[in-house]
């Protein structure tokens, strides 16, 4: 039957059960709108007794399901076979053709809360009968059930009902508040029982009302659902129901439009389903949207549960998994199952893991008394094991906050519902920076009561007080962190422990401060993003960043470290000089070692992500044989190339990566071994340790069945006698094991005791009384030896966990190769050489400097014009940089901190030679552009950022502005320009790069000759072309030749109305333009020659200097 019969008939049953309930006082109603007056005592199913009209007969109850039905009637319960029945019972209703408009009006009043209902006596009737319209509509009986029932069954089935009717009643009587079935239910399901005979309708409070509707209308699985969904409202989930898995209610309508699949109405809920083997695929589309997935499955196998005393009962689910952007860690959602997905780059369905997912907390703490605002933080990345900490004052603006953020580029925040509203509009600003909805960041608001001292502090010290593995952080330790930090970290450990991540919190090692002014150059917000160091401004993307330019690194562990590297640049000379050191090295030897070891690190997949889901013990046997074999085979490869390491490398650096790194790989290759390669690679677990002696449980187990099956195979011997078939052997067919198949022409042999299977034709397959029995006992003891498997591998992955952090160290010295060997494939670019750092002095003199960034974009055919740089502490340190629009001087102030930035993660540069000081950081004030999200103008947010610097900069810093003062009028903007340049002068004395149009800042060259040099972008005036037809008064726009040669000097004017032109501003609107422009240039010129004039004037004081002065003008 086609999936759309099939569906209409579900739909059609469902409907006419709910009028199967309805009282015979509005069965004239019913018939009036054409509706059957009983359909159900049409659609009884086979087995069922048709009860009295009188209602004198007690009603039957539901038929219990065979063990061979359970799976199928738990989640997909098929009408349609009593839907067939019933249409050829009546032919003539018109409830088989389908409901009219009427019915489906009466269908969704139904499905009202507050809809009027009968009494309570007469609703217990009718709850009866709405069970029995439930089963005719909804569960397949079994065909062997008897159409009879004894006398003492029925008084039983009515003593149980009778008790089902009192706890109804209990419940009407005192209704408790909760979960409203209602809002999950959809309003096309059938609903509950209708009124009584000649009742008086009453109305039920919400409670009662989903109370009754629980036990008289909805399935089993139903029930099973809704009581899972009160625990997890938040979540989508994804319920295994054999085969597949489905989602109910809201969660199908969210997850069919997110998937693009079918959602349709089966019973009581909306529906959709995916299938077992792809549920990786789209639970990680769903978490890729936002959304937290939750995965149910079957807690029971069939066989077991056939032999239990539960086995007439539903199936037991439980939520096995959590799912957000941040925790996608475990066995459900990972891809990766052969070395070959990770050299071919994954699947192309599977939205991949961003390099980083970091998940972040934040807590703020506000002192009334000094008004400040402290902000505390703790960033956790489950699937690699990071966590970073930090607290730290900050300001109205947040900027101290959003540059870590942008740092750290978490892909969920945890956040407490009573944030303030500064850092809601920054976090908003950022969760929304993205286009694209799989790219923005999740966040989450919980209970601001979490976020508060006393109870952050005692879920922090009972998470560590119970900690007992070895090298787990210290309960003193982390008591000593500060207060916004245990803030965020109680909070922190409670929403990691409902994803059973909780583990990474754990150990000491794992923990490390964000941001160290000791440790490393301090890059700002506003650095970060008018630099382009990590994404470009024009789409977000990393192509044209810093990052993109540096990072040539082979493997994901390496992509991240890289990250850091180029967002934390160091400030230590010796680290600065032995990654030189290391880079020069690689970059000058042709030796085989280095060669090897780069073509080690091809192809390899995720390691440290892979370490980190055995330490969750949550890895499949796939994703372990291919970390423990590719780190196996990596500590047996450097092994062998120990004594060329010793030999021939003379870095400190390289030496010490690469001689400590197979002692730490060691652990790796006693677990491989234990392990069957052909069973780990497919995923079974009961033949997946090759040698059990260390496995007592699993090989006690193996023996159990290996005797059944010498019981079942000796069996052989007496089915040969009966049949005289000496030659005879068991035979399997679909899943079904040890068939005694026999031809059709000699079923007078086979005894009257054998069940038979199946049959075609030409033969019919059967099981013996003691087959029946053998393979029963065989099926429990293989589920048995399944869950067995389970608890012992969880057990395996528990053992291989204690080695996670020397395993982490290896990894993390790989990946701090993988970063040199992409700095030396930087470095082999031309005209780089190795930076001279030194920590004397400030001071940046570079030689021949270009963009690195776009220099690589313009290729080998547009060659970028390199410059010049000279600014030193003690004694020219600041250059005034004027020139025409588009000359290049925001390409080469960015170029210039670009180059810093590069030293000082020990980066060749882009220049012929450069001398440069250690800087502590570089702040930047660039661009225009309002801030919406924090109800900023353009001039505000030039202001705020420039506050910024003067408040963080020191004589060691770089400091850049780019046209500060022109979001507001010409005068007020020159003077604060003049005195904001005036404080970096005189005052902070910091290295200082200042752009501008205002032609009076460069005067302070003369007011501060020996710390301040003008500067300009060459260029070329041509003259505009004036022809015999213009007119005399015209005046034609200058057309400007730019050099991009920085030149000592200031530049007259900007020759901004060549931009215009370059714009394709329309000729006369230019022509109108430098007409104007002219006129206001000989008023201002007019001027000045007229207060020269007066002031010369007025200095003269006889007669003769008068004269002199009069024959002059």
């Amino acid at each position: 039957m086609p999936k759309s019969v099939k569906k209409s008939c579900t739909t059609q049953s469902s409907i006419s059960s709910y009028f199967g309930g309805i009282s015979s006082r509005s069965s004239g109603s019913s018939a009036r709108r054409g509706i059957n007056r009983n359909p159900a005592e049409q659609r009884l199913p086979r087995g069922k007794q048709k009860l009295p009209s009188d209602g004198s007969s007690l009603p039957t109850k539901r038929a219990k399901l065979r063990h061979e039905q359970l799976v199928d009637s738990d989640h997909e319960p098929d009408s349609c076979e009593s839907t067939k029945a019933s249409e050829k019972a009546s032919t003539s209703s018109k409830a088989a053709r389908g409901p009219c408009s009427s019915t489906w009006e009466k269908l969704k009043g139904f499905s009202c809360v507050a809809e009027p209902t009968a009494r309570h006596g007469d609703g217990e009737r009718d709850d009866g009968g709405s069970k029995l319209c439930e089963h005719g509509s909804s569960i397949l009986l079994p065909q062997d059930l008897s159409d009879h029932h004894s006398h003492e069954e029925r008084l039983q089935q009515t003593e149980e009902e009778h008790e089902d009717d009192k706890e109804k009643l209990k419940e009407k009587q005192s209704p408790k508040q909760g979960f409203h079935l209602s809002l999950f239910a959809k309003s096309g399901g059938g609903g509950g029982g209708g009124g009584g005979h000649d009742t008086e309708p009453i109305p039920l409070s919400d409670s009662s009302f989903s109370s009754r509707r629980s036990k008289s209308t909805y399935t089993p699985l139903e029930q099973q659902v809704i009581q899972l969904k009160e625990k997890h409202k938040d979540a989508l989930l994804a319920v295994e129901c054999g085969y597949k898995y489905r989602f109910f209610g809201d969660d199908a309508e969210i997850a069919a439009k997110e998937l693009n699949i079918i959602c349709h109405l089966d019973h009581n809920f909306m529906t959709c389903s995916i299938p077992t083997h792809r549920l990786f695929v789209h639970v990680r589309r769903l978490v890729s949207h936002g959304h937290k997935v939750g995965v149910v499955k079957q807690t029971e196998t069939s066989a077991i549960k056939a032999s239990g005393s539960n086995r007439n009962a539903l199936f037991t689910r439980q939520l096995s998994a959590l799912y957000t952007k941040s925790t996608l860690v475990g066995e459900d959602v990972n891809p990766v199952c052969r070395l070959q997905d990770v050299e071919e780059g994954g699947n192309g369905d599977v939205a991949l893991d961003p390099p980083d997912s970091f998940l972040l907390c934040i807590s703020e703490k506000w002192d009334k008394l000094k008004k400040h605002l402290t902000v505390g933080l703790v960033a956790v990345q489950p699937s690699t094991g990071d966590v970073l900490l930090d607290c730290f004052p900050d300001g109205q603006s947040r900027s101290e906050l959003e540059g870590r953020i942008l740092k750290i580029n978490p892909v969920e925040i945890l956040v407490p519902s009573d944030l303030s509203e500064q850092t809601h509009r920054l976090i908003q600003s950022i969760a929304n920076a993205s286009t694209q909805a799989d790219d923005r960041v999740r966040v989450e608001k919980r209970d601001s009561c979490q976020f508060e001292f006393p109870s952050a502090m005692n879920t922090v010290t009972e998470f560590y007080c119970n900690t007992q593995e070895k090298g787990s952080r210290c309960l003193s330790s982390v008591a000593s962190l500060e207060g916004p930090v245990i803030c965020c970290l109680g909070p922190l450990i409670q929403y990691l422990q409902e994803f059973n991540l909780e583990r990474v919190l754990r150990n000491e090692s794992s923990f490390r401060p964000l941001s160290c002014k000791s440790e490393g150059m301090i890059l700002s917000a506003a650095t970060l993003r008018n630099l382009e160091i990590l994404n470009n401004q024009t789409d977000g993307s990393v192509k044209g960043s810093l990052l993109w330019v540096l990072d040539h690194t082979r493997t994901s562990f390496g992509r991240r470290v890289m990250r850091k590297w180029v967002s934390h640049p160091l400030t230590d000379p010796q680290s600065i000089s032995e990654r030189q050191s290391a880079v020069q090295e690689i970059l000058e030897s042709d030796s085989l070692p280095l060669n090897s070891i780069r073509s080690l690190l091809s192809h390899l997949p995720d390691l440290e992500r892979g370490i980190c889901s055995i330490y969750h013990k949550k890895s499949s046997t796939q994703e372990f044989y291919l970390i423990t074999s590719s780190l196996s085979r990596l500590g047996l490869e450097l092994q062998a190339l120990l004594p060329a390491i010793q030999s021939q490398f003379s870095s400190a650096l390289l030496r010490g990566l690469l001689l400590d790194t197979p002692d730490l790989l060691a652990p790796a290759h006693s677990f491989l071994k234990v392990l069957n390669e052909k069973a780990a690679k497919s995923g079974n677990k009961t033949e997946l340790f090759s040698d059990l002696s260390d496995f007592p449980v699993l090989q006690e187990r193996r023996e159990q069945i290996q005797t059944v099956l010498s019981e079942i195979q000796d069996h052989r011997k007496e089915i040969r006698l009966k049949l005289k078939a000496p030659t005879f052997d068991y035979t399997a067919v679909s899943g079904q094991e040890f068939l005694i198949e026999v031809k059709n022409s000699m079923s007078s042999a086979v005894p009257r005791d054998w069940v038979k299977i199946s049959c075609t034709k030409a033969v019919s397959r059967y099981h013996s009384p003691f087959l029946v029995e053998r393979y029963k006992k065989l099926l429990q003891l293989r589920e048995q030896l399944l869950l067995d498997c389970q608890r012992e591998w969880t057990h395996f992955l528990e053992q291989f966990g204690e080695h996670y952090h020397t395993m982490k160290r290896a990894i993390s010295h790989l990946a701090t190769m993988d970063c040199l060997f992409s700095l030396a494939e930087v470095a082999k670019q031309g005209d780089y050489c190795r930076p001279n750092v030194c920590q004397s002095q400030p001071q940046i003199i570079i030689r021949d400097g270009k963009h690195p960034a776009i220099d690589l974009l313009m290729g080998e055919h547009n060659q970028y014009v390199p410059n010049n740089t000279e600014l030193q502490a003690d004694g020219r340190r600041t250059m005034i940089i004027t020139g025409p629009n588009m000359g290049g001087k925001s390409s080469y102030i960015r170029q210039v901190a670009l180059i810093c930035i590069m030293a000082q993660m020990g980066s060749y540069v882009p220049a012929s030679e450069a001398c440069l000081g250690i800087l502590d950081g570089i702040y930047t004030r660039m661009g225009a552009s309002d801030n919406i999200y924090k109800g900023r103008s353009t001039f505000m947010e030039e202001l705020t950022e420039a506050s910024e610097i003067i408040s963080h900069a020191t004589e060691r810093s770089l400091v850049i502005l780019d046209e500060l003062g022109r979001g507001t009028s010409t005068h007020d903007g020159i003077a604060i320009a003049y005195a904001t340049l005036e404080y970096f002068i005189r005052d902070m004395k910091a290295l200082t790069l200042f752009v501008t149009h205002y032609p009076p800042l460069c005067e302070l060259e003369q007011v501060y000759p020996q710390q301040v040099t003008n500067y300009h972008m060459a260029f070329l005036l041509n003259e505009p072309d004036i022809t015999s037809d213009t007119d005399g008064d015209e005046v034609q726009p200058e057309f400007i030749t730019f050099l991009y040669q920085l030149t000592e000097g200031a530049a007259g004017r900007s020759y901004g109305l060549n931009v215009a032109r370059l714009a394709d501003i329309p000729d006369s609107i230019l022509h109108t333009a430098a007409r104007k422009s002219r006129e206001l240039e000989n008023t201002v010129n007019t001027r000045r020659k007229n207060k020269k004039l007066l002031s010369d004037l007025w200095s003269i004081s006889d007669r003769s200097s008068l004269m002199e002065w009069s024959k002059s003008t």
